[in-house]
């Protein structure tokens, strides 16, 4: 007897994956410092947990490029910055209160996030 697939179903699935907007972030770090390397670890967890495939993660050490910092007003490091989709975010830190940096990405309302702080 052959297995009977739900088609509708993953065909549901795919359209909403491709209907997902595309993130475009910006992580700016000082160096290797416990801290830079600690936003660099948080972020990529976040990304590979709710943002597979859909996520353009930039690392930006301001030491080697200054100037990036500049254009985007950075003032205190590590700084995520969120340029797409709108509204332009930013998120100061290493990034380790999960709930924070979701509701900063707009992927888990405000309420949501509240619950461990």
């Amino acid at each position: 007897m052959a297995e009977h697939r739900d088609a509708s179903g993953d065909f549901e699935k795919a359209l909403s994956k491709n209907d997902r907007e595309s993130y475009l972030l910006r992580l700016y770090v000082a160096g290797t410092t416990p801290r830079s390397m600690q936003a660099i670890t948080n972020l990529k967890k976040i990304c590979d947990e709710y943002l597979k495939g859909y996520c353009d993660l930039e690392i930006i050490d301001i030491y080697q490029k200054p100037d990036m910092a500049r254009k985007d007003q950075i003032v205190a490091m590590p700084t995520l910055v969120k340029k797409l989709p709108p509204p332009l975010k930013r998120i100061i830190g290493d990034l380790s209160n999960k709930d924070k940096v979701l509701v900063g990405l707009d992927l888990i309302e405000k309420e949501q996030g509240m619950s461990n702080e």
